[in-house]
């Protein structure tokens, strides 16, 4: 039995350790392979229904081929179909999936094992601003506001 396997596990919260840290220093001896590119397309698909194309991205020079389609409406309530859900809620389940891969990522780096990581994302809209009926409102947030609900073996400063 390889002890040196048992000591060091290839991946901590799904993750492989040393392949981030090879990263990284492949990063700070070339800095443009951490460049990155990210774009979408999105077509009006009459009403309140869109769709956007994710069809490629750029890491570190290199063309990534994609093929995702994310279908986004409004509720009924504010014109759509309640299909998909609406722009606000995709907005923040990026956010979410941002905070959650970047979290991930550093805490497999720093060798701290997650049982359980959860986003709660919120904030407030008036939609007196977004349908332009008060020029004193804006027609966004004022805030966002999360929580994280986190559990696993680092300390609560790690």
């Amino acid at each position: 039995m390889n002890t040196e396997t048992l000591a060091s596990p290839s991946t901590v919260n799904g993750w492989n350790p040393e392949a981030l840290r090879q990263m990284v220093s492949a990063i700070l001896e070339e800095p443009a392979r951490g460049q990155t590119q990210w774009r979408v397309e999105t077509h009006w698909k009459g009403g309140a229904q869109s769709e956007t194309r994710v069809t490629a991205s750029r890491l570190g020079g290199q063309e990534l081929v994609k093929n995702f389609r994310i279908g986004i409406d409004e509720p009924v309530e504010l014109g759509g179909t309640n299909a998909y859900p609406n722009p606000q809620e995709v907005l923040f389940a990026a956010l979410n999936a941002c905070m959650t891969v970047g979290f991930v990522a550093q805490c497999a780096l720093a060798g701290i094992t997650l049982e359980s990581l959860r986003f709660e994302t919120e904030g407030d809209i008036d939609l007196r601003g977004f349908l332009g009926i008060d020029p004193l409102v804006k027609p966004g947030y004022d805030e966002i506001r999360y929580t994280i609900h986190v559990t696993g073996d680092g300390t609560p400063e790690e």
